[in-house]
């Protein structure tokens, strides 16, 4: 399977700091090669943008940036693959660029804050809600092939911190929640995102897979300052790659939210490496 990888390295509208430098670093130290080797060689398609930017003004041109390089990637036949600091660019623009699809959103936390619940004001924590049309319309609708997430088609997979704002939205949507406990209870990973994939795939076709380094177990990455215990595995992020391959296709994928200063063994790019191994393998599968 041919790769591009779309290198957004911004957090909050600033380029190359805190995770906004998880993009640059995960190449620097030779994810292409890593990949190339495992048989899916990859192209580098960087993203950067001139001139004044803050949160709110370089959001849009970085959802028009990815979304115009994975639209690009997927009429080569390539899969694009988004490593961006913050996880709104990379989904928003994913989806805008591959078309309507269901999403397994993999995160510690809700994302699900709209600017009147998120008690700090991150953009980042408003990126679901962005992506379904809840908040931020006006910067959507200006998003050529832009189309709401369907929240019936949206499975949240690894959340353990949430806002109260967060749950009082989830208690009003037809998304499905899926815990770390409860899915180890219930035979594994694998088990419950299947069972939860299979009405989906009735209505949907392909797949945007999210993954949020910060839903792993800090004792695995501890993936930027928001990582709290509790998480999924590596194996367990491999799982959920294999398991939407076998119930959708794979239209694109997104890797979020590293900060290299926090991991000082340099996990990290052998673990990107494993789970973009993962959904490449799967979406090859599923063709």
């Amino acid at each position: 399977m041919k790769l591009t990888l779309i290198q957004v390295p911004y957090d909050s509208g600033h380029y190359g700091v805190r995770l906004g430098r998880g993009p640059l670093h995960l190449v620097e130290r030779g994810l292409l090669d890593r990949l190339e080797r495992a048989g899916h060689p990859a192209e580098l398609s960087p993203v950067r943008l001139e001139g004044f930017l803050t949160e709110i003004t370089s959001a849009p041109r970085l959802y028009r940036a990815v979304a115009e390089r994975a639209a690009a990637a997927r009429a080569e036949g390539r899969l694009p693959i988004v490593l961006s600091g913050n996880c709104n660019a990379a989904a928003v623009g994913s989806l805008a660029g591959v078309g309507p699809s269901a999403v397994v959103w993999m995160d510690a936390h809700g994302d699900l804050n709209t600017p009147e619940t998120s008690p700090s004001g991150f953009f980042d924590g408003m990126a679901i809600s962005v992506a379904a049309g809840r908040a931020w319309r006006t910067l959507t609708n200006q998003l050529p092939g832009f189309v709401p997430l369907d929240e019936r088609n949206l499975i949240h997979l690894g959340a353990r911190e949430w806002d109260l704002g967060e749950l009082n939205v989830l208690a009003g949507s037809p998304l499905t929640r899926l815990e770390v406990e409860s899915v180890r209870a219930e035979g594994g990973i694998g088990n419950a995102l299947g069972a939860a994939l299979k009405p989906i795939a009735a209505r949907a076709q392909q797949a945007y897979l999210h993954f949020d380094l910060d839903v792993l177990e800090p004792t695995e990455l501890r993936a930027n300052e928001y990582a709290v215990p509790g998480g999924l595995t590596v194996a367990e992020l491999v799982e959920v790659a294999r398991t939407t391959g076998r119930h959708l296709g794979i239209a694109a994928a997104g890797l979020t939210a590293y900060d290299p200063a926090l991991d000082p063994d340099d996990k990290g790019v052998e673990i990107a490496a494993a789970v973009i191994q993962a959904v490449a393998d799967s979406a090859q599968a599923a063709r």
